[in-house]
């Protein structure tokens, strides 16, 4: 388990910085299925940008502790959920954003849970790998 942990932590670490970046360089023109926006709407992608890129490199880094930290995971795993409850109440208020938008929210809505298995199988392996303390 520890080791498809790691795995898929790292994949989804450097996926997120790479989005991070593409649209901290891109702007508004990295959106997909948008037009052109102001200056306030650009900056704003921006900014998310670099946010998105800093998340990406907290998967990478908890990915890289040994043991993986259980709570780092699932706090970055919940923090991806909320974004995917972002969408649903985007989507309740606004309705059907671009295709591309919902195959996000499908990744975003089915991930997380991948994530929080993984991690509490791996806590508990180790805590069952651990030598019994004297008393």
């Amino acid at each position: 388990m520890a080791r498809a942990l790691k795995w898929l932590m790292l994949v989804m670490g450097v996926v997120c910085a790479a989005i991070g970046v593409f649209h901290f360089v891109g702007g508004i023109a990295s959106v997909p299925g948008e037009g052109g926006a102001g200056a306030t709407v650009d900056s704003r992608e921006r900014f998310y940008g670099a946010l998105f890129f800093g998340y990406g490199l907290a998967w990478i880094w908890a990915a890289r502790r040994v043991p993986i930290p259980a709570s780092a995971v699932r706090w970055l795993a919940v923090i991806f959920w909320l974004g995917a409850a972002g969408r649903l109440v985007s989507l309740a208020v606004h309705g059907w954003p671009q295709w591309f938008q919902l195959a996000l929210t499908a990744v975003e809505v089915a991930l997380p849970p991948v994530f929080l298995w993984l991690a509490a199988a791996d806590e508990k392996a180790r805590a069952g790998a651990e030598p019994a303390r004297p008393r």
